[in-house]
């Protein structure tokens, strides 16, 4: 079986806080909160992280965790869209906020071929979730649950 996988939800445009709080480095040597999880889910056992992010983040985000992450977990990045996956739905010309938490999951179909777990990009979760996590998904789910 695959080791399992971490998707990040972190397409949020983050207007309440003035800038892109996903990337904002806090740490002693200027982590991010995603930094930290992903040392922890790495620890734990999976074997991929996937990026939900904008496209216009790209960059941004492959500079920061590219370096930090190669060699380490495998990487991917997928775009949450306001178009992606809503075939036939009616967008309102001023909507720029993407659609939400299952249009994240769904965008990140094409690349989670693995049993996953989803976190927010600005959310703390410490390493006992990610050992838990990664112990259901490897001895206790199946394909009901």
């Amino acid at each position: 079986m695959a080791k399992p996988t971490l998707v990040i939800m972190a397409a949020g445009m983050a207007s309440r806080y003035g800038s892109l709080k996903q990337i904002q480095r806090f740490g002693p040597s200027g982590e991010t909160i995603m930094d930290y999880s992903i040392y922890d889910a790495i620890r734990a056992g999976f074997g991929k992280v996937v990026f939900i992010i904008r496209k216009e983040f790209a960059e941004d985000f492959k500079a920061i965790f590219e370096p930090k992450l190669k060699g380490k977990i495998a990487i991917d990045y997928v775009f949450q869209d306001l178009a992606s996956f809503v075939e036939g739905v009616d967008i309102p010309a001023d909507r720029t906020k993407p659609w939400g938490t299952a249009h994240a999951v769904l965008c990140a179909s094409t690349a989670v071929q693995e049993p996953f777990i989803v976190i927010n990009a600005d959310d703390f979760y410490g390493r006992d979730a990610f050992e838990k996590a990664y112990r259901f998904l490897t001895t206790e789910a199946n394909d009901h649950t």
